[in-house]
């Protein structure tokens, strides 16, 4: 069942135009920060260039070069995406929570890259950057009585806008585990791949206070034993998330190509 879209595109243009035009988006934009990306103490750089982290995750010196192509890439990127988003958190009345934690610090992509080449030996560091999807991201929040239309109303905007949906993970309807919206978009003019969460209060709180479990649990050296218990322990907390009327129902915006004409 789609939710139903409450603007036309044209209104969202127009919309869209004005937010961006009266600086509410670009004069409050925090520095970006390491926030939960922070580097772990054993994480560092070796003399030849390359980088060794936590667990016995390593990148050779040229791969490690290549994260930080990526990251300086990611940068410059995040300078056009975040207007935008902020733009259109403003037109459906979201919040934009950690703002200042919108790009993944080096260390934290340097360490996912090294996780999925050594799960993965056959693929290589530039294959694994060409699918990271949130080394730019964004969470946008709203109460439960506003959140199913105020999501509808973001997604369609950033579609509108001619950034493509790329991932559109909802979670709302799942019986354990993690509850919430994630979704991932490719930006219009430069391509990057970016996250944009969509959460209440509730889901937003399950997600900080399970953080560190599910850190440990992404771990390649977390016994199995141990993932099922940093599981059932996450299962716990996300259980008292309440589920926002028509959130598990909430589908993808359709591409406007897709979209007849007339």
């Amino acid at each position: 069942m789609n939710i139903t879209r409450t603007l036309t595109r044209a209104a969202i243009a127009a919309a869209l135009a004005t937010a961006l035009g009266s600086g509410v988006t670009t004069a409050a934009g925090a520095a970006p920060t390491t926030g939960h990306n922070s580097p772990t103490a054993s994480a560092r750089h070796a003399d030849d260039g390359g980088w060794t982290g936590e667990d016995g995750l390593s990148l050779s010196p040229a791969d490690s070069r290549r994260v930080d192509a990526y990251t300086e890439n990611a940068r410059r990127a995040e300078r056009a995406i975040s207007p935008r988003v902020r733009a259109v958190a403003r037109l459906a009345g979201a919040q934009v929570i950690g703002f200042e934690n919108r790009l993944k610090s080096p260390d934290s992509l340097k360490r996912k890259v090294a996780t999925s080449l050594k799960e993965h030996p056959g693929q290589s560091a530039d294959s694994v950057l060409a699918t990271l999807g949130d080394a730019v991201r964004y969470t946008l929040q709203w109460g439960d009585d506003r959140y199913t239309d105020g999501v509808a109303e973001a997604s369609e905007a950033l579609s509108a806008w001619g950034d493509d949906s790329t991932k559109w993970s909802n979670t709302w309807g799942r019986a354990t585990g993690y509850k919430g919206l994630n979704t991932g978009w490719r930006a219009a003019r430069s391509g990057q791949l970016f996250e944009v969460q969509f959460h209440t209060p509730a889901s937003k709180w399950a997600q900080e206070a399970t953080h560190e479990l599910y850190e440990e649990q992404r771990l390649p050296g977390t016994a199995p034993e141990r993932k099922r218990e940093l599981q059932e322990q996450q299962d716990a907390i996300f259980a008292s998330v309440p589920v926002p009327p028509g959130a598990d129902r909430l589908t993808a915006p359709v591409s406007p190509a897709l979209v007849p004409v007339g």
